[in-house]
């Protein structure tokens, strides 16, 4: 059985050692494999570490806002990057699923880099955990912090990565989040995508399509909190449809609701949902949504299907 409290005090000996007197910086998204991370490192290395938070546009309503807020409540130094104009640059003619898992992951690392090289830091933390690479290596889809276990370099970046959770599933990082003493907002939250909302717009990602997705993962977010399922959000589709709004036809946006049961994302179980729920998202999302027009339950399993649509 996983023990997270030995499980932190062999880390905390194993980072100490590898960082030696080095300064440190982390890159934080603020879910709960990236946070506890950068927990663990901070309790190895007290304020060697810097956290970063890159707003890459591409976040849950308020994100910016909850990370930085959070890191500064645990006493981590804290750097915010507002980088927006420069993700949504780089996706720019992209609507192949890789080929923009790729340019973020490019993006991330070139901005961290600029950012640990102004900081005069060698170490970057990153909350890798054992489905990423299981994924990326297997060759299912391009997880972005992963980096050594395809071969690439990540001195090529400017830095050297350690990755404390690489060996670990889910469960056991929300083990260690409780152990850590981690705000139940941080160890029980939903997992949410590196990439983020870019991997939820099915083909050419912009701020306004991004904006749809936001407000709807919202909504489904707020009408399946009490289901305790494992991730819950709202994908975007390239393609769109026949509608009616106001008495008049148009041609809008289609929304597909996903809500899936899991342990460690590896495989999932598309959730029975209760036909009222459903219809209440359905109603929502059309309602408040003006461009969409259909919304769809997508009740497939992984696998065949992949827990994300891109």
């Amino acid at each position: 059985m996983f023990d997270a409290k030995k499980f932190i005090e062999d880390s905390l000996e194993e980072i100490k050692k590898a960082v030696g007197k080095d300064r440190v910086i982390s890159a934080c998204s603020g879910g709960v494999d990236s946070t506890v991370a950068t927990a663990l490192v901070h309790k190895a290395v007290g304020d060697s570490l810097v956290a970063v938070f890159i707003d890459d546009g591409l976040r849950r309503e308020g994100e910016p806002e909850f990370v930085v807020k959070t890191l500064k409540n645990l006493s981590i130094k804290t750097k915010y990057i507002d980088a927006k104009k420069d993700f949504f640059e780089v996706f720019k003619g992209k609507t192949d699923a890789e080929e923009k898992r790729k340019a973020f992951r490019d993006k991330f690392y070139k901005t961290l880099g600029k950012a640990a090289k102004e900081e005069k830091i060698k170490f970057i933390v990153q909350g890798t955990i054992k489905a990423d690479v299981i994924e990326t290596v297997g060759g299912i889809k391009s997880q972005h912090n992963v980096l050594e276990q395809i071969g690439i370099n990540p001195e090529t970046y400017g830095y050297k990565i350690l990755e404390p959770l690489k060996e670990l599933f889910k469960p056991e990082v929300r083990m260690v989040a409780r152990e850590l003493c981690l705000p139940k907002e941080v160890s029980e939250r939903m997992p949410f995508p590196g990439p983020a909302l870019s991997l939820r717009v099915l083909g050419e990602v912009t701020p306004e399509r991004v904006a749809i997705v936001r407000k709807a993962t919202e909504i489904v977010e707020e009408e399946t909190r009490e289901l305790g399922t494992f991730q819950n959000f709202a994908v975007l589709h390239n393609d769109k449809a026949t509608g009616i709004k106001e008495g008049k036809r148009v041609y809008g946006n289609i929304i597909t609701v996903r809500i899936v049961e899991s342990k460690d994302a590896v495989t999932a179980k598309a959730r029975q949902v209760p036909y009222e729920i459903l219809m209440r998202i359905a109603g929502r999302i059309t309602g408040e949504i003006p461009s969409v027009v259909r919304c769809l339950y997508d009740i497939t399993d992984k696998p065949p299907s992949t827990i994300e649509f891109e």
